[in-house]
């Protein structure tokens, strides 16, 4: 396999030889692999100063050095060339370093030290400054001296001699290592005639393509791990193809040292195969268990029960829900897409507010994590300008916020289990929709960052009102449907008009072909669901009181039936509304009943009546 060249390599051969000030940018602390014959072994990991040193080595220079204000001058991969280097440039070698300071009087300052190596005609020396964005403060906070050290650098560079030398003409070279280029004062660099800024970026995608495939794929794993499970992928190049690219994509933006801190993680934890790319969750997040693979089937096959005490009246919604639950425990979502990657379910929830939408996500996340917040909502009413997809994916380099990526990368990154509900979909602008046309299909997001996210181990729940209202032909809005309907034919209009919504009105009908037959309606709240939901706020209310305030709340038949009866009198705001209505009727005036009569705990209190004729805010009762 020939070598891979990095761009920033390529760069250095070119300009070593053109300007005698580089300045080595970005990703400095990291490790590399040599790609060529020489002093260092062939595709072997070290560290930047130690590639450094064996490039100019294999380019025949005379005397290679690495300073650092904490230490001074040193080189240890060859120290006679250090004893070489003082000698000729009036320096002193004690306990393997030349001592010297970046600043100062002294002629036997640092920069000083390198002036004269630079000027020297005689030895084609590299004097190469380690952690030079630590030498000042900051650029605005520079006394003289500091100013001083970098012009003595800057003059240095400006009056570097060229030596002949048996591998040909080799100027005299002075590289800076800093983090960000902006470490450095401006006036050193900016229309500098011979200065170059050298950019090393995290691996790219060809690197990490290379490190995972051939050869150094089978150095990912345990070597009896190796055997057993390598026979498979031989005869399946297409599934080990696959696997590849999804390790590649995860691993986008991180570098070599983690990427063979990876390796080694995979071997320890005798990963199969299969996993690898478990070991990058494992490794950014922590992560030791899948829950998706935690889940019993016992449990599921309680979970309609569990999500209709929370749920009323949505039988055939919550049965759709749990069909896309079913298909990802199984393993069968995605089985008809050529994607490994896609989330593990996705649902489109429409119908009549207040019907259970929202609460039936919050459900899921509840029998499927363990804890409810494991539903992430997103606000789609947030995201209505043309540019909110910044906010929500991140902004591109050189933009305000770009550090902080974006709300729901982030979120996946920290929480790659999850449900993920955009409440409100049709009031995202149209180009957040684009997005989830990659999310939807590919199970991942790249941010603003490079980096990427993938949704593989979500629930994606979209929730709209789509439907309930449609257009007539001169734009006056009419309900499509009614409580009158049968949900058949509610289930029907609502799905024919969100279908109309992504074909006509947005013209994006390949948004509707993600979302494929996932669309679930739910029913309007009927009078049997809203007994049961008033019933079940009722309990919830009179069981908390007596929890934390020891007060014991009776309603007798009579009076709850004129709770009944004003609360479920409107059902169009579905169970919304008639928490309102408990609100209303209620909790408000019992709270105000007990502050007027100084009780606060330990009674037992008696509700006769709900006033909701001559006052729908007020109730009789009376203290035990």
């Amino acid at each position: 396999m020939e070598p891979l060249i990095s761009k920033w390599h390529r760069e250095l051969e070119l300009f070593s030889s053109l300007t005698p000030l580089l300045i080595l940018e970005g990703n400095v602390l990291d490790q590399y692999r040599y790609p060529i014959p020489g002093s260092v072994k062939e595709d072997e990991l070290v560290p930047l100063s130690r590639y450094l040193h064996g490039y100019f080595s294999d380019q025949g220079y005379d005397e290679i050095v690495f300073y650092s204000n904490l230490i001074g001058f040193m080189n240890p991969w060859s120290p006679d060339m250090l004893a070489e280097y003082a000698s000729e440039n009036h320096g002193e070698v004690k306990n393997g370093v030349i001592p010297a300071e970046f600043k100062g009087n002294d002629a036997n300052t640092a920069p000083n030290i390198i002036r004269r190596a630079m000027l020297n005609p005689r030895k084609a020396s590299v004097q190469i400054m380690e952690l030079a964005s630590h030498y000042i403060t900051t650029p605005e906070r520079m006394d003289q001296q500091d100013v001083n050290s970098f012009n003595l650098l800057l003059q240095a560079a400006l009056s570097a001699s060229t030596v002949r030398t048996a591998y040909g003409r080799k100027q005299n070279l002075l590289i800076l290592l800093v983090n960000k280029l902006n470490d450095l004062p401006t006036w050193f660099y900016l229309n500098n005639p011979v200065c170059k800024t050298i950019t090393l970026e995290a691996p790219d995608r060809d690197e990490r393509k290379r490190l995972i495939s051939g050869p150094a794929f089978s150095s990912f794993f345990d070597s009896s791990v190796y055997r057993t499970d390598s026979p498979y992928y031989l005869e399946h190049p297409e599934d080990l193809e696959k696997l590849q690219e999804k390790f590649v994509g995860l691993t986008e933006g991180m570098t070599f040292t983690e990427l063979d801190a990876l390796r080694n993680l995979s071997r320890r934890e005798m990963t199969p195969i299969r996993d690898l790319c478990t070991v990058v969750d494992l490794y950014k997040y922590g992560i030791r268990t899948n829950p998706w693979e935690s889940l019993s089937m016992k449990s599921l096959k309680t979970a309609k029960a569990d999500l209709e005490k929370r749920v009323k009246g949505q039988d055939a919604a919550l049965e759709r829900s749990l069909d896309v639950v079913r298909r990802a425990v199984t393993g069968m979502n995605g089985l008809s897409s050529s994607s490994t990657a896609k989330p593990k379910g996705v649902l489109f929830y429409a119908g009549p507010t207040g019907t259970g939408k929202t609460e039936t996500a919050k459900a899921l996340a509840e029998k499927l994590f363990g804890d409810e917040s494991a539903c992430i909502r997103f606000d789609m009413s947030e995201y209505g300008e043309s540019h909110s997809d910044q906010k929500l994916m991140g902004a591109p380099p050189g933009y305000v916020g770009y550090e902080a990526g974006g709300q729901l990368t982030n979120t996946v990154r920290k929480q790659p289990f999850s449900i993920l509900l955009f409440d409100e979909i049709e009031k995202a602008h149209p180009t957040i929709l684009d997005k989830f046309l990659q999310i939807l299909e590919d199970g991942r997001m790249t941010d603003g960052q490079g980096n990427t996210v993938y949704f593989s181990e979500c629930i994606i729940i979209f929730t709209s009102n789509l439907g309930m209202y449609v257009k007539d032909a001169f734009g006056n809005r009419h309900a499509n449907v009614t409580m009158d309907m049968t949900y058949p034919e509610v289930e029907k209009a609502i799905r024919g008009a969100v279908e109309d919504y992504f074909k006509l009105e947005l013209g994006r009908p390949e948004i509707l072909n993600r979302i494929g037959e996932n669309i679930v309606v739910f029913d309007y709240i009927r009078n049997e669901a809203g007994e049961a939901i008033l019933r079940a706020q009722v309990d919830k209310i009179v069981r908390r009181m007596e929890e934390q305030k020891q007060l014991r709340i009776l309603i007798p038949e009579e009076a709850y039936r004129e709770l009944h009866d004003a609360a479920l009198a409107d059902l169009s705001n579905g169970g919304r509304g008639i928490g309102n209505q408990v609100e209303s009727l209620l909790i408000n005036p019992l709270s105000r009943w007990l502050f007027e009569n100084e009780i606060l705990t330990d009674r037992t209190i008696t509700i006769d009546h709900f006033l909701t004729a001559s006052n729908p805010a007020a109730i009789v009762c009376h203290a035990d």
